[in-house]
């Protein structure tokens, strides 16, 4: 399994040799590395933690110092479960290369925070009739249950915050791969605003 850590930039286009227009994410990613390799006989499990961005010691506690060690302290780390984790080392470098047009991806990322929306922008809601005597409850979301059971039942849609979740999107092509820039060029929209942390792995 291939995986790396990037951050959103921006959206653009891609025409192929056919002429077809490929809309598509550009997501920097830059150099990462491994900062320690998970085992059955020790932790229970079998994955790979990588580490990416530069940050200041006094940002993080003893205990991640202690364990990066030499490494140095990362902004960002993560990890990727996977069933063979052989081919991993502690202070490896995996680049953007590992990549190639062609691949299947999919990309995890946190979405845009919009903040306490209504019924209406949260889960659509028609909200209620413009005319015939209604003045107020344009977007009003109705009746919220029977009087009898004098309780509202769990799950009910209502407003509330909405956005801020962890998106998963599968089945995105690696359209194009810039080694120089270590940027991605992924097909269609990946979750986040600028400047949102991606991971990205094949399917």
């Amino acid at each position: 399994m291939k995986f790396i850590l990037g951050t959103k930039e921006s959206m653009s286009q891609i025409f192929r040799e056919d002429g077809t227009v490929v809309p598509v994410t550009a997501v920097v990613a830059t150099p990462v590395t491994v900062t320690h390799v998970r085992t059955t006989e020790k932790d229970g499990y079998t994955a790979v933690q990588i580490g990416m961005g530069e940050q200041k010691k006094s940002r993080i506690s003893k205990a991640e110092a202690g364990h990066l060690g030499d490494l140095g302290p990362f902004k960002e780390l993560r990890e990727f479960r996977m069933d063979d984790v052989s081919g991993f080392e502690k202070g490896a470098t995996l680049f953007v290369s590992t990549f190639a047009p062609g691949d299947k991806v999919q990309v995890s990322g946190v979405s845009k925070g919009k903040g306490f929306q209504g019924v209406v922008k949260r889960h659509g809601f028609a909200g209620g009739p413009r005319t015939h005597g209604q003045k107020h409850s344009e977007r009003k979301p109705g009746s919220i249950g029977s009087g009898g059971i004098q309780r509202v039942f769990k799950g009910l849609r209502m407003a509330g915050r909405m956005g801020s979740d962890r998106i998963t999107v599968k089945n995105l092509e690696v359209v194009a791969v810039d080694t120089e820039k270590n940027i991605l060029f992924i097909s269609g929209a990946v979750p986040g605003k600028r400047g949102t942390v991606l991971e990205i792995r094949t399917a």
